[in-house]
């Protein structure tokens, strides 16, 4: 009913002004920058950003760092490596112990793993669809030996194109297997459109992968392989249920299994939104979590006694740890950040729990090796660890122009060429620092890396590196075919502003002694595509060691891994038969004297071949919140190491609040101007209608 009574004008101007309060007090409200406001804050989640999504989560293709973070959260091993020990200790997780080499009366090698009693998978709709879950525990069943076995016959299984098929050619029967695999289907149609684990059954899988009852697994090897061990404590190895390869084929709206693992593990995956957040919670079906009474390795925090090369510091901060039950997070979230200045802001603010150190960035969080006094002030913790890693520019061998045809020419060359760089500056220039200047392609913390060596080739001087050039007929580094400088082509996987700078140091320091190296940067697909063709001179790469042996970085430079004999990660096409031999011979030996100068022997054959400019071994700085507790970095890929984590959840709550007070005065500022502008239009627009 209309009406224009005073009582109505009174009425309207104080329900502007009400309507103003209101909204201030849902702006003072929603004034929080907070990213998770339906957080419990005393929940132990650790918060952690991610600015590429894993590309598979299938533990049979899986291999990059990237793809690790989830994986080796989310799948447990048979083995797995002492968290604290240096050198790296393996010891019993899904098995309960590291079983011993038995010599067979062939020269064949058996390792028998028993299985830990009553593992189960994590709840997953799979089991249900096929009637296999276990009456106590709907949706799971029990962990058993053939599900290792299975996993071990995918390696072999051509269709799925595993990385790591020629590390397991050893097992007895592997490659037979997969080429009676591929034959079988190629010739059965209806064979081939079976499940896998059906294929494989009918096929009678191989000697090499068998089960005895539920609990043991017999690997058998053609020949003596020690390193075979740690492959037990990767996820290409972890137990993997026929059921979730049966039904997660993407297909009917179901996911592809490279999205959707069925755990083993202390965490399981609960969102998996590639592009945004990765959810990981506490897998209450984990044997840890089930059975604490047993106190089983690697399900409580290890005790320190027996841990010598701990500092007294580190012993300290890690005893009230001691005994606890793992996992010790309730859950890991993933938040998806392209660029790393804001995630490192987020960071400062308390929103994400650890943090790398990017380039700018470094000198406001590092000073003089240790933490800044700002970084301090905020109990700020730094960990450093030299990553069991290699960094190398390399020389394609199978080129005319530099490779292993032209002899001692083209020797002297690699020689020159090598000398000219100087990577301990380029580390200071684009590392802060953080690098070890490499002298061959083993790491610091393994065996046979000698501190002392010193490569004469990796000792930089443009003089020296001039008088190679001209025993190499390259005098002033002029070609005399077309008398100009010589002109090689550098490729590299790398496209962006920041990485052409850093490329273009080293194309000048050949410049420097008169070579002319062109670089050509395409995007990292179009880069592998032209390694695979073998469409280039020199590239730069780098390996992050699988497991901590010389076997897994030596193997890089073998004939049978080069690039154009069989596509292996042997960029170089490196093919030496006297560093073969020797390398044969080290692979299968213990660590010993007689080890090491085999190891010796390839390092020099290296030194005076130069198929790598060793560059340096990277350091990793990780920077923590004084309450994220016991983060050890572990400095190689693969490893299960977050169910060591802790946070105080408490702390860190009122951290951020210290850190993240909200700036109310401009809201209640504009609601004050807001109320200013509506009390006279509203009276204003009464009088008129009066």
């Amino acid at each position: 009913m209309p009406s224009g009574g005073p009582a109505d004008s009174v009425g309207l101007v104080k329900g502007a002004g009400g309507f103003a309060i209101a909204w201030l007090g849902l702006c003072l409200a929603a004034c929080s920058n907070d990213p998770y406001p339906n957080e419990r804050g005393d929940e132990k989640v650790l918060y952690l950003p991610f600015a590429e999504p894993p590309k598979t989560l299938d533990p049979a293709e899986a291999y990059s760092t990237v793809d690790h973070s989830i994986t080796a959260r989310v799948f447990d091993t048979l083995l797995e490596y002492h968290y604290l020990k240096r050198p790296y200790e393996l010891f019993g997780s899904l098995a309960e112990a590291v079983p011993e080499p038995r010599q067979l009366e062939d020269g064949r090698v058996e390792y028998r793993f028993e299985l830990r009693a009553d593992l189960r998978f994590a709840a997953d709709e799979c089991f249900a669809r096929f009637g296999t879950q276990s009456p106590d525990l709907p949706n799971s069943r029990r962990i058993t030996a053939d599900d290792v076995v299975f996993e071990l016959r995918r390696l072999a299984d051509p269709a799925v194109g595993s990385p790591v098929i020629d590390q397991f050619a050893l097992l007895s029967g592997f490659a037979d297997f997969g080429a009676r695999l591929e034959a079988r289907r190629k010739a059965d149609a209806a064979f081939a459109r079976r499940r896998a684990d059906e294929q494989y059954r009918e096929l009678g899988g191989f000697v090499g992968a068998r089960s005895e009852g539920e609990r043991t697994v017999v690997v058998t090897l053609d020949q003596p392989y020690p390193q075979i061990l740690y492959w037990f404590a990767m996820n290409f190895t972890s137990p993997l249920p026929w059921e979730a390869v049966a039904h997660y084929d993407g297909k009917d709206g179901r996911d592809p299994l490279a999205e959707h693992p069925v755990a083993s593990g202390p965490f399981q995956l609960v969102r998996y939104e590639k592009r945004a957040r990765i959810v990981l919670e506490k897998n209450p079906l984990w044997h840890g979590v089930r059975h604490p009474e047993w106190r089983a390795p690697g399900t409580v925090f290890p005790a320190l006694d027996d841990v010598p090369n701990l500092s007294p510091a580190e012993k300290a901060g890690y005893a009230t740890s001691v005994g606890q039950q793992l996992p010790r997070l309730a859950r890991i979230e993933y938040i998806r950040e392209e660029e790393s200045i804001p995630a490192f802001s987020k960071f400062l603010q308390g929103y994400y729990d650890i943090s790398s150190i990017a380039r700018e960035n470094f000198n406001q969080v590092v000073h003089e090796g240790g933490l800044s006094d700002e970084m301090r002030s905020r109990g700020m913790q730094l960990e450093k660890t030299v990553t069991a890693a290699v960094f190398y520019i390399g020389f394609n061998l199978d080129d005319p122009q530099i490779g292993s045809a032209g002899g001692e020419r083209t020797r002297l060359l690699r020689q020159a060429m090598s000398l000219a760089i100087d990577s301990t500056e380029y580390a200071r220039l684009f590392m802060n620092g953080r690098g070890i200047a490499a002298q061959s392609p083993l790491p610091p913390g393994l065996f046979g890396y000698d501190e002392a060596y010193r490569n004469p080739y990796r000792q930089p001087s443009v003089e020296r590196a001039r008088e190679l050039l001209i025993r190499a007929g390259y005098p002033g580094g002029i070609d005399p075919k077309t008398g100009r400088p010589l002109h090689l082509t550098f490729d590299v996987g790398d496209t962006s502003p920041e990485g052409a700078v850093r490329f273009h140091f080293w194309t000048n320091q050949w410049r420097q002694i008169g070579i002319d190296v062109e670089l050509a940067a395409t995007n990292y697909n179009k880069f592998q595509e032209k390694v695979r063709d073998g469409a280039y001179q020199l590239f730069t790469w780098g390996w992050v060691a699988d497991y901590p042996d010389p076997e897994n970085f030596y193997f890089l430079l073998t004939t049978r891994m080069a690039r154009s004999v069989s596509g292996g990660p042997n960029s170089a096409n490196f093919k030496n038969a006297a560093f073969d031999e020797t390398f044969e011979r080290m692979k299968a030996m213990e660590n010993g004297p007689e080890r090491r100068q085999l190891l010796e022997r390839m390092r020099g054959i290296l030194q005076e071949e130069c198929p790598w400019i060793p560059l340096f071994h990277p350091e990793d700085y990780a920077l923590l919140h004084g309450f994220a507790k016991d983060v050890k970095p572990i400095g190689i890929s693969s490893p299960v190491i977050a169910k060591y984590y802790d946070v105080d959840a408490a702390r860190r709550r009122e951290l951020r609040t210290a850190w993240n007070e909200p700036v109310l005065w401009p809201a209640a500022l504009f609601v004050l101007a807001l109320v200013a502008l509506l009390v006279p239009a509203v009276r204003t627009f009464l009088r008129e209608r009066q």
